[in-house]
């Protein structure tokens, strides 16, 4: 599992200055500079990241997201996680960046925060 591809399908939210990338596969260091390069593009004043099809991120995937959240905080700009299973939820908590994010059941929820 942890070799599959990551695929990100890059959405627009559903209002101005909402983006919304939907995750599938494994977060690993075999594929965290592509996520990482789509999390720098992003200039959107909220960006919700969809996790429902992840089974796991391993801790070059946790510090991305962290990487993430430094980079939107100092903008002053939000960052939403998604549909974050209790795996990735606990490796969050072990690593003692958990309090960092913002968790949501589904994307619109998400969204609705993010209005």
């Amino acid at each position: 599992m942890p070799d599959q591809p990551l695929q990100i399908e890059d959405l627009p939210g559903s209002r101005e200055g909402i983006r919304i990338l939907r995750l599938s596969g494994p977060l690993t260091l075999l594929n965290v500079f592509g996520f990482q390069s789509k999390l720098r593009a992003d200039n959107s004043r909220a960006l919700i990241l969809d996790f429902t099809d992840v089974p796991l991120a391993d801790s070059s995937g946790i510090g991305a997201l962290v990487g993430a959240y430094v980079t939107r905080q100092k903008d002053g700009r939000s960052l939403g996680l998604v549909g974050v299973n209790q795996r990735i939820h606990h490796a969050l908590e072990v690593t003692r960046v958990e309090d960092f994010f913002r968790f949501y059941g589904t994307v619109a929820e998400a969204e609705q925060a993010a209005a």
